[in-house]
């Protein structure tokens, strides 16, 4: 457990240590079961995104190394996000003030990975000997796992020399059809003459292959500061489960390049302190591969070619007679362009979002105890496309032009109390501008077993939040703990009416022969209020370590204001357990109880019952001299997850009540740095 103690509201930090010892293959998995967060789990080990405080989609961003992460994840939870976590060194889930300085589009939080993609400093002391020898480090990261037949590998390369550092690295996973507890599907007839495929004991079409490589190399300005640029592409396959997934075979086929750049000037003058930079370019395509009305291939594509840059300004301190103000100005723009063409006709017609953004951070110093923080966001977002008139003619498109300017704000306060507790307060007015296939979707979308209808007259999505949090970040007693609230002017959200349609929008009707729900995005005002703890107490000293234990609980309960429930909104979940460590060993074992899931939307949604997740943990780190042939570092470690073989299904997830998540499962990591 990583506890920031200089935030404003609540962050989340995964380490790399233990990230390599995570069972989850996807960010989603990562997060699955920390405090406040979960995943969709619509593909476990594939597709799966991370879900903050019962936000998920638009209201969630995904990056790395401070730019948007692109793909399309955010629009459909069959949609892989297009970033592996066997490469980064560590990942933060950000919430509070801190999130504007990234976009409107994160009203839940951002999800920041980092990795070494882009180099900031060399890989050994910038001394002399490195500006006339350089030096290297490398470092390989390997996995197997039982439930699944996993075999992963990632190698990293950092190497430099006078004023230039590189990087590169490359990665690999496999993994075939997991192994579950029980029966995927709830209407399973166990004694019927002819069992399903997946009697033997596995998740059917949950297979899933991914691999990518990164080139990146930055040149260390002498007057201190950095400007580099990398290249990455990944490449995923997967398949979905499900029933109608797997009875027609459902596939979905990756492919993601992306080129970014990164960079910082320290300008040191009397008002300027630094000027930094990010950008990235994307080109993102994947394919839905069925078989579907006698023809095995391509029924539906989506690509997304994007641009995002982000410039800032950090002036120098200024003293005022009440404190020392810090501030940072900055610019963001982005280009988004997306198409969705299909043997049905795709999801949506190809359209263009263009933004622009300003955003002000000022941190006001005002005791040494005292901290506050206010920031400010305006933007200027226009979305261009079509969409036909599903009532009177739906052949022919209508051009649709919508144009908006969400205008956000932040409130935090930060106070350093006695015996090492911090105390905040955080305020936050954010506005999102509805996104283009929240506006212009039309069709079917294979995925959540919907036909999407989307609403070009939604307005801005505005939210109010409060949050208290108060939290320990060192002693043998560490803790964080987090109160809040959010209300939502327009929540914007896929309203399963009740008509069922077939393949086209004049098919749709209560009781009708179809199998597609009729999904219109719609807007109500609703109210997320929820809670977060988490701690550990180191007990004794016990065989030259520490034994302690751990706890955590969570909850979050949204419902519409004139009644009824947000759908799918993860259930209150607690747990604890023990742990033991010592300079080079750390054992541990965790058991997390989620409760029954009664409180669902009206239509669309079923009860889920509670589950309980245990997770087991043996690792061992050693250092080596030197010259030892088998590097200057090792962790092996041995990682048990759902050890009591529970049938687990998400609450959040479209598929879980024909999708379980994996049964018990053994996982062998090593990390070897050379």
């Amino acid at each position: 457990m990583a506890i920031a103690p200089d935030q404003f509201a609540a962050v989340t930090v995964v380490t790399n240590e233990e990230l390599r010892s995570t069972t989850g293959t996807t960010l989603g998995d990562v997060v699955f079961s920390r405090p406040g967060l979960t995943s969709s789990s619509f593909a476990p080990g594939a597709a799966s995104r991370p879900i903050v405080r019962g936000l998920n989609n638009y209201r969630v961003r995904i990056q790395e190394n401070g730019v948007g992460a692109s793909g399309v994840s955010e629009m459909g939870e069959d949609h892989a996000v297009p970033l592996d976590p066997i490469g980064a060194s560590q990942m933060e889930v950000v919430r509070g003030p801190a999130t504007l300085r990234w976009g409107s589009q994160a009203i839940g939080g951002v999800v920041n990975v980092a990795n070494n993609r882009i180099p900031e400093a060399p890989p050994c002391a910038l001394d002399a000997a490195f500006r006339e020898t350089g030096c290297a480090r490398v470092e390989t990261r390997a996995a197997v796992a039982t439930v699944d037949n996993l075999l992963e590998n990632a190698t990293l390369l950092d190497a430099g020399r006078g004023n230039v550092v590189v990087h590169a690295d490359a990665h690999g996973r496999r993994a075939s059809d997991y192994r579950i507890p029980g029966y995927p599907y709830l209407d399973v007839d166990p004694f019927a003459a002819e069992p399903p495929p997946y009697f033997a004991g596995r998740q059917p079409n949950s297979s899933n292959r991914s691999g990518g490589a990164s080139l990146g190399a930055s040149y260390l300005i002498p007057t201190g500061g950095f400007v580099g640029f990398a290249v990455t592409q990944y490449n995923s396959r997967y398949r979905v489960p499900g029933v109608e997934p797997t009875a027609t075979d459902t596939r979905i086929e990756m492919r993601q390049t992306r080129v970014t750049g990164k960079g910082e000037l320290h300008i040191g003058s009397a008002y300027v302190d630094a000027i930094r930079f990010w950008a990235g370019l994307t080109d993102y395509k994947h394919h839905e591969r069925a078989d579907e009305g006698g023809f095995n291939g391509v029924q539906q594509s989506f690509t997304n070619k994007d641009l995002e840059v982000r410039v800032e300004m950090q002036f120098m301190p200024i003293a005022l007679p009440f404190g020392v103000l810090t501030s940072a100005a900055g610019v963001q723009g982005n280009h988004q362009f997306l198409t969705s063409p299909g043997l049905e006709g795709g999801l949506y017609d190809p359209n263009r979002t263009q933004a622009v953004a300003g955003y002000l951070f000022n941190e006001l110093k005002l005791t040494d105890a005292l901290k506050a923080q206010l920031a400010e966001r305006i933007e200027n977002v226009q979305v261009t496309g079509s969409l036909p008139d599903l009532f009177l003619d739906p052949t022919t498109p209508i051009g649709r032009y919508r144009n908006f300017t969400p205008v956000s704000g932040a409130f935090g306060l930060l106070h350093d109390l006695p015996y090492g507790l911090v105390a905040s307060l955080s305020a936050q007015y954010v506005e999102r501008a509805p996104r283009a296939p929240e506006l212009l979707s039309r069709g079917i979308h294979e995925a959540t077993g919907t036909f999407d209808v989307g609403n070009p007259n939604l307005r801005i999505e505005k939210a109010k939040t409060l949050e208290l949090g108060l939290r320990r970040a060192e002693g043998p007693l560490r803790f964080e703990a987090a109160l809040y609230i959010t209300r939502f002017d327009g929540f914007i959200f896929r309203n399963l009416t009740g008509p069922v349609c077939q393949r086209d929008f004049a098919s749709c009707a209560i009781g009708g022969a179809g199998d597609l729900a009729l999904a219109l995005y719609s807007q109500r005002n609703a109210v997320f209020r929820g809670a977060e703890f988490q701690s550990q107490l180191d007990v004794a000293p016990l065989m030259g370590g520490t034994i302690g234990v751990e706890n955590q609980f969570d909850v979050v309960r949204a419902s519409f204001t004139s009644g009824g429930n947000v759908p799918r909104i993860p259930p209150v979940r607690l747990g604890g357990g023990l742990y033991w460590r010592d300079a080079n060993w750390l054992a541990r074992a965790n058991l997390l109880h989620a409760f029954a899931q009664n409180d669902i939307a009206q239509t669309g949604e079923t009860p889920t019952k509670g589950y309980n997740l245990l997770r087991a943990e043996l690792s061992y780190r050693m250092k080596f001299a030197p010259s030892n042939p088998w590097g200057s570092e090792m962790t092996l470690g041995l990682v048990g997850n759902n050890l009591l073989n529970d049938d687990i299904r998400n609450s959040v997830s479209f598929r879980k009540d024909e999708v379980l998540l994996p049964g018990a499962n053994l996982r062998a990591f090593a990390t070897i740095v050379f």
